[in-house]
This record gives C-alpha cells, sequence and structure tokens, in this order.
C-alpha cells in the first residue's frame, strides 16, 4: 500500500536518487536535441538548492511510501502571483502554485502514484486557498503531458532555447 504525506526540508536529502532517476528520464525524453545536458552532480547540486529556497518560501514536498520506501514525490514552489509574469495576461489569486517536480520511481509508474501525489498536492493547495497552479514538463514527456491534461491542465505557452556552450 502507497501512503502519501507533506514534508519539508528535513526530507529533502532523501529526493536525490528519485531526481536523479527524473534528470536521466528528461536527457531520454528530450534527446541529444535539447542538450547539453549536465552531469548527474551538478544536476542533484542546483536542483537541492532550488528545493531548500522554495520550501523557505512556503513550497512544500509530498512523498509516496510504500513499506517505507520512498517511490515518488511532488516538490510544489509557492509565490506571490506579483512574483510571476501571470498578472500581465491572467486573472489569478493572489498567490499561485507551480508543481516543480513530479518523480516516481521507474518500477512503480502506471501504479497510480503520480495520480495520488498530485491529489495530495490538491488537498494541501485547497487547504491553503491557492486555485492557480502551473507545471511544466519536457514537449517529449507525453505520458506526463497526458497526466496533467487528464487533471484540468491545460497548454498555456511554450519555451523555446538555443543553448550555447555545446562540447563538441
Amino acid at each position: 500500500m502507497v501512503t502519501t504525506r507533506r514534508a519539508g526540508v528535513e526530507a529533502v536529502d532523501r529526493l536525490e536518487p528519485l531526481w536523479l532517476e527524473l534528470h536521466r528520464h528528461h536527457r531520454a525524453v528530450g534527446g541529444q536535441a535539447l542538450g547539453p545536458y549536465v552531469d548527474d552532480a551538478t544536476s542533484w547540486r542546483e536542483r537541492r538548492a532550488l528545493y531548500v529556497g522554495f520550501l523557505a518560501k512556503g513550497g512544500f514536498a509530498c512523498l509516496a511510501e510504500r513499506g517505507g520506501e520512498l517511490v515518488g514525490y511532488a516538490m510544489v514552489a509557492v509565490m506571490s502571483v506579483s512574483e510571476t509574469q501571470m498578472p500581465d495576461t491572467w486573472q489569478t489569486g493572489e498567490r499561485i502554485a507551480e508543481i516543480e517536480t513530479l518523480s516516481v520511481t521507474p518500477d512503480a509508474r502506471g501504479a497510480g502514484i503520480g495520480s495520488a501525489l498530485l491529489d495530495h498536492v490538491d488537498e494541501e493547495l485547497r487547504s491553503a486557498a491557492i486555485d492557480d497552479v502551473l507545471v511544466g514538463a519536457f514537449v517529449s514527456n507525453t505520458d506526463a503531458i497526458r497526466l496533467y491534461e487528464r487533471r484540468g491542465f491545460r497548454p498555456a505557452w511554450m519555451y523555446l532555447q538555443r543553448l550555447g556552450g555545446r562540447s563538441a
């Protein structure tokens, strides 16, 4: 049985293996066309710092555990809408949330864990009176996009990138 619970900064270091699995998944679904990618150590160092920052500003994590083993997590940033580009285009509440990460271990995918985590995120946001939520996904990650669309998310904008600094 899988249980979900809210967590804070005390849980950040437990997230490393799942983040790195997602980082590798991003490289796989993104392919060389979206590179260059950073190595695992750099990826975790940067992601960990982001997570600590999100949590310090009112964000939260939701953990999914099966038999005490971490099998998935969601990281959510909460911010004032005035800190975003939203108010110049959309009507929103005073605070918005962004699901920064949703990660499920490969062996647990397809078992409803991502949906259970998103249910928990929705409960937390509802209790905080936050109705407006953003989430991003690699354009080529069609499974994630389908999951988010089933939950009411709709495409709103798309980022294009041109990265320099490619190694030969």
